[in-house]
């Protein structure tokens, strides 16, 4: 009985601590039985689909854009491009506030609210043609509405591609995170060496304690292993089991071994080169991939296939070879050298021909994406992992160091896409209902699809729950900002019982039988010397949760599978980048297509997308935008934007379908859209109105305009909207029941 009671929950000192797998098949039961009856009810009662009406794939049948698709083919389509970083990031930092919050607003709201949102807005626009979703809200609601709507567009996703980029920069590339000045490092006592004389000049220096190099005017410090850093301010020393680097103008020794650090002394977080690599050479695969298939062997999918599958996982096995290689110095790139790297491929990649290397891409990827979730899946179960986190956590209810800003409204915020996404309202209006084979395939395609990204959500969050707590914060919490959040990181360990001499024992922080008790220096080792701590962004903890829930999920066997963790977490790291760049590629030819149409209105020529000149111009113009927003920002002030702007859009994705409900005589069903649209509209102004007002404090004037432009376009379609339903409900003979808006 207790064998059995195991599999569900563990005892602690301080309480009951739940397991992964009846989480997960809880989980997964509720979106089988959404999935049934919910989706059922909407495709027979409220959309009433039927085959017997032809799609615009049949009706407009060009074999290019409109082309009759396998609904698995087209599946796979429709989830590639939909799924990005939001449920993999946003569960992820949302557990500052406990798994309880985020798990119950992913299966809540991936059932009522976003797979709704998908379904309804593929229904309308295979309805309309194929047309997006500015041209639904033009037939809809008015032109007006199609001008707002089509403003708002362009700025959110440019918004949603800084957030995308961002998560790639974080997880890729190098940081320098400044010290506070007076921030003193103490050398461990197991180094016993003499003190070098520091009153030389620096070229004469024999420093016989600490490894440096000089730097220019400056010098590079290597400090060991066990280091102990007393921030200023903070009454407790922390503790630094692992080596690192910092840049000093100066080095000035205090009594018992310690180095106080001058003003502007930066410690330099490598790159990571063995993923960039990894990344690198996925965009050649790609070409060689779309070369296959198009040119060398047409139709000859399955082996297209095979060849990228296997030189995809050649890839990350071979990315072992780059660090310490002569090849580290080209794929260890800083934060600004990343930024530059996606700016180019997202260019490229919007102006070349979608069968070169966006059609391969996404190809390769949703093979990978879907294959690696399942296998997460099937992990979790095998591991069934304790959530370590408690379920809700009083210590950072009103903000912390993953997310700034309270749990209410902000969680709503930080996860997103995982349960409502505006962009998939773009993708479920874009090229998907262009390629629909039957009405009644829409509800597996719009309202399936959603929920298999829902599940990537809470996969994403358990993993992050089942870290250890200390090893979670060590990676989440900036290095600048340690000395501000170490009194609650205290007061949240001694109420987890994480500050008792049994907790702190080494042989208790790395039991052999579970990879979820190691330190941070343990798992750096394991995954192959990386640089984890203070790895914001959610990227790196989350491939960090993923390789020791593999490791944990094959210790069954009795292999050696510690040995190779540093694989699973780089394939990790690939899985994530591939998940991103492959919204951030499709995200940059959307804004385009939107801001040529914009622009084809003032000079025609710019409408016409197979331009050459426009297309390199709005490219330019869309990128530089996304670029810019990435590199002056940080993961708390442009993922906070990306949530605000990425739910406003599904607001006003709702409010179109509402309309379209409301003009075809079905008003009766409106409520369905409706008391969503109404839900996400409250969480997200009264968000953004606090976010509005921290920018306002911090005097960020552009990021305060681009999220109040969003709020107020936004606010001005749900006004047009509301009048239009009212108009309705008072002139209801001015409407066809069933039909179009009557003439």
């Amino acid at each position: 009985m207790h064998l059995f009671a195991n599999l569900f929950y563990e005892e602690s000192a301080t309480g009951i601590m739940l397991r992964a797998m009846p989480i997960l098949l809880f989980v997964l039961a509720v979106f089988a039985i959404a999935y049934r009856y919910y989706s059922a009810f909407l495709a027979a009662k409220v959309l009433a689909l039927d085959d017997k009406n032809i799609t615009p794939a049949h009706r407009f049948n060009d074999g290019k854009d409109y082309d009759p698709t396998n609904k698995w083919v087209l599946f796979g389509h429709h989830f590639a491009a939909i799924s990005g970083a939001g449920p993999l990031i946003g569960p992820v930092l949302a557990i500052q506030y406990g798994y309880a919050p985020g798990l119950l607003w992913l299966v809540v709201g991936v059932c009522l609210a976003g797979a709704v949102q998908d379904m309804m807005v593929l229904a309308g626009s295979v309805r309309c043609n194929g047309k997006s979703l500015g041209e639904m809200a033009k037939q809809e609601l008015g032109p007006w509405a199609s001008y707002i709507l089509s403003l708002a567009t362009v700025v959110i996703v440019i918004l949603a591609l800084a957030g995308l980029g961002f998560v790639v920069v974080k997880a890729l590339g190098g940081e320098e995170v400044k010290y506070a000045e007076g921030t003193v490092i103490y050398i461990p006592k197991s180094i016993p060496a003499p003190l070098p004389d520091f009153n030389q000049p620096k070229q004469m220096r024999q420093v016989k304690l600490l490894d440096t190099v000089a730097v220019g005017d400056k010098i590079l410090v290597t400090f060991p292993g066990n280091c102990t850093i007393a921030y200023p301010g903070l009454k407790q020393n922390i503790m630094r089991a692992e080596g690192f680097k910092v840049l000093v103008s100066e080095v000035t020794w205090v009594e018992q071994g310690g180095v106080r650090l001058p003003a502007n002394s930066i410690e330099q977080v490598p790159g990571s080169s063995w993923g960039l690599f990894t990344i690198a050479a996925t965009i050649p695969i790609a070409f060689l991939v779309g070369f296959y298939m198009y040119r060398l062997r047409p139709g000859k999918v399955l082996e297209a296939s095979i060849l990228g599958g296997v030189l995809v996982i050649a890839a990350t096995i071979a990315g072992a070879w780059i660090p310490g290689s002569a090849l580290e110095p080209w794929f260890s790139l800083t934060k600004t050298q990343t930024v530059w790297a996606i700016c180019i491929y997202g260019f490229v990649a919007s102006v070349l021909p979608v069968w070169m290397l966006l059609l391969p891409r996404d190809y390769i990827s949703s093979f990978l994406k879907i294959g690696t979730i399942a296998l997460l899946i099937v992990g979790t179960l095998l591991a069934n992992p304790v959530l370590a986190h408690p379920p809700i956590n009083p210590v950072f209810q009103e903000t912390g160091p993953t997310f700034p800003g309270s749990l209410f409204p902000f969680v709503f915020i930080c996860i997103m896409c995982g349960a409502i996404s505006g962009f998939h309202a773009l993708v479920s209006s874009g090229t998907t209902p262009k390629m629909v084979d039957k009405e009644t395939q829409v509800r597996t395609i719009g309202y399936g699809a959603m929920l298999m990204e829902g599940i990537v959500g809470v996969i994403a969050l358990i993993a992050a729950a089942a870290l250890p707590v200390p090893l979670y914060y060590d990676i989440n919490v900036a290095l600048a900002d340690v000395g501000k959040y170490q009194p609650q990181l205290t007061k949240l360990y001694d109420d987890l019982g994480l500050n008792t001499p049994a907790a702190k024992d080494p042989m208790h922080q790395a039991q052999v039988e579970s990879v979820h008790h190691l330190n941070l220096a343990q798992v750096e080792e394991m995954v192959g010397g990386e640089a984890l701590r203070g790895r914001t962004g959610g990227a790196v903890t989350l491939a960090v949760s993923m390789a020791l829930i593999f490791t944990e999920a094959l210790k069954w066997t009795a292999l050696p599978v510690q040995a190779v963790v540093k694989y699973w977490y780089h394939f990790a790291i690939m899985f994530e980048a591939l998940f991103i760049l492959t919204t951030i590629d499709a995200g940059t030819r959307i804004a385009r297509f939107i801001l040529q149409d914009a622009l084809g209105k003032i000079i025609p020529k710019f409408g016409q997308t197979n331009w050459l000149p426009g297309s390199i111009l709005a490219t330019f113009l869309v990128t530089l935008g996304w670029g810019w927003l990435v590199a002056a920002g940080s993961i708390q002030t442009i993922w906070s934007m990306f949530g605000i702007a990425n739910q406003l859009l599904a607001v006003a994705a709702l409010a179109v379908v509402t309309s379209m409900l409301v003009n075809r005589g079905k008003g009766r069903y409106a409520w369905l859209t409706l008391l969503p649209m109404l839900f996400v509209t409250t969480t997200t102004m009264y968000a953004g109105s606090l976010l509005v007002k921290r920018f306002i404090a911090t005097d960020n004037w552009l990021n305060f305009g681009l999220t109040l432009f969003v709020m107020t376009t936004v606010g001005l379609l749900l006004l047009l909207a509301a009048a239009h339903w009212l108009r309705i409900l008072f002139s209801p003979r001015l409407f066809k029941p069933g039909g179009d808006r009557a003439k």
